[in-house]
């Protein structure tokens, strides 16, 4: 039975944490789209510690012309406040946003500064509005981008930006790719990943992005509350997430309206 359950998990871990290159390196980024450097690369403050990592691994291997930091806060951002804190007291974090407590591991462990930083988004649906407002501020012109968040929520922020971005090319980047096997007869990740969420907690953050994929009444696609782009949902993750469902039924997580897009 775990066994099952941990190849559902991954199932769902695939599709939500999409990467269309397989390294931040210019010739992979040229395989996938043609050119050596993008214009644009955004890391999304919801991701786990180890975001701040792969921004720094794109910064030296000059994978984009800039560089942005999206993030205020949201359902995520006590965690990673706490957590990054813990590991690095020097980095005062209460009540930062996510892009600044990010911008600030940034220079203190790499000697690295962001071009802009993002620091009122709440959500998936404006960390890409702010973001597309921030670029137009600027005048930073772009036709393609590459998006960098948290596993769980990257195939979302790939659709969020599809629905008011049609025409820039989109490289998917997830900070990480888990893999959930059985130890001991207990459910573990095959590698440490720094910052990792608890198994609870990234079951319930995948669980939770199933529904909101969806483009029907209740899911956030065109024929819902129309937040993205329309998701091809295949049917083996329905599958896993109908079987994970029954076993994590109190674990799907609920939009919390504290984070909801002010109007």
């Amino acid at each position: 039975m775990l066994d099952r359950i941990a190849e559902n998990i991954n199932i769902l871990g695939r599709f939500c944490g999409k990467r269309d290159i397989p390294e931040l390196t210019g010739a992979a980024l040229k395989e996938a789209c043609g050119a050596e450097q993008a214009d644009v690369f955004v890391l999304f403050g919801g991701s786990i510690m180890c975001g701040g990592d792969v921004l720094a691994e794109a910064m030296r291997q000059h994978i984009a012309r800039t560089y942005v930091i999206v993030g205020g806060a949201g359902h995520t951002t006590e965690t990673l406040r706490v957590k990054m804190h813990t590991e690095f007291p020097q980095i005062e974090t209460a009540g930062k946003p996510e892009a600044e407590v990010f911008a600030a591991y940034l220079k203190y462990r790499y000697g690295l500064e962001a071009d802009f930083l993002e620091c009122e988004s709440t959500n998936c649906g404006n960390n890409i509005t702010n973001l597309l407002e921030l670029l137009r501020k600027n005048d930073i012109p772009f036709k393609n981008i590459i998006l960098a968040q948290d596993a769980t929520m990257q195939h979302r922020m790939e659709a969020g930006l599809r629905k008011y971005a049609e025409d820039v090319q989109i490289i998917n980047y997830a900070v990480y790719a888990a893999n959930v096997v059985v130890q001991e007869n207990n459910l573990c990740y095959a590698e440490d990943i720094w910052g990792m969420w608890d198994m609870e907690r990234y079951i319930s953050l995948l669980m939770g992005e199933i529904p909101r994929l969806a483009d029907d009444e209740n899911g956030y696609g065109p024929s819902g509350k129309d937040f993205i782009a329309h998701v091809d949902i295949p049917e083996n993750v329905r599958c896993a997430f109908e079987e994970l469902r029954t076993e994590y039924a109190e674990l799907v997580r609920e939009a919390n309206p504290l984070y909801a897009t002010k109007q």
